[in-house]
């Protein structure tokens, strides 16, 4: 079983029961106890549960967390840039927030507490998880929705951004090419681009894959973002181009 997997089913385990024993585990899992550990503190670095004596429990936030490692490639990739993001985050105060369709970014924006802040979002997904948070002002836009990414999109939906100001956005990319981001859809692109323009903070959250990937659709230069976190260190031309980079 890979290591991807076996965390998988310890979610599942844990989503069941709340808590669980490092033996339990390793009987349910059929491995030994020492994999388990291994697994339950790369889980806890990434934010995923917290450690008990003997054991884990869920944090707070594990159903909206989770959904990424269910549903996305990279997944844990995607986690560490999420956490290195969430630490330069730290220092920025925000009342507004705007988060795009992105999983990456809902595994950040799932973190932060967002009581008594306005949200903004054009995804079905990520409108869903967070309205689960609570006090939190959830607005979601409106427009064609697309299947493949269940987001609103469209010249409806961009039109709606401007009657907005936002203090903070949360996004990603589908690819980094040549210290640019860039979007394989025009209407993301367009979206995204729109939601830049009227925010004050903006962070860009890419796991490591997206620095081979390619994208038709030029999003915004890297060094217009004010932290660009990753999950490893970027490509070495990249370093030293005043981008503000958080690995």
């Amino acid at each position: 079983m890979l290591t991807s997997e076996r965390q998988n089913k310890i979610l599942e385990y844990l989503k069941e029961r709340k808590t669980a024993f490092v033996r339990d585990l390793a009987a349910a899992l059929y491995v030994s106890e020492a994999t388990v550990r291994r697994d339950l503190n790369e889980m806890q670095k990434l934010g995923l549960i917290e450690r008990s004596h003997g054991g884990a429990i869920l944090p707070e936030n594990a159903e909206e967390v989770s959904i990424f490692v269910r549903m996305n490639k990279n997944a844990r990739e995607k986690e560490r840039a999420a956490t290195n993001a969430l630490k330069r985050l730290a220092g920025i105060p925000f009342r507004s927030l705007f988060v795009d369709s992105s999983s990456t970014a809902l595994a950040l924006a799932a973190r932060l507490d967002l009581s008594h802040r306005t949200v903004v979002t054009n995804n079905l997904q990520t409108a869903m998880q967070l309205a689960q948070k609570a006090g939190v002002n959830l607005i979601l836009l409106g427009g064609s929705v697309q299947a493949n990414t269940n987001s609103a999109t469209g010249s409806w939906t961009v039109r709606q951004l401007a009657d907005f100001s936002f203090d903070l956005m949360l996004a990603s990319c589908a690819a980094v090419v040549g210290g640019e981001a860039f979007e394989r859809s025009l209407d993301q692109k367009e979206i995204k681009r729109a939601a830049f323009e009227r925010s004050a903070k903006r962070v860009l959250v890419v796991d490591s894959g997206k620095f081979s990937a390619s994208g038709t659709y030029r999003f915004q230069s890297l060094d217009a973002f004010d932290c660009v976190a990753t999950d490893a260190p970027p490509p070495a031309e990249l370093i030293g181009k005043n981008i503000p980079f958080a690995y």
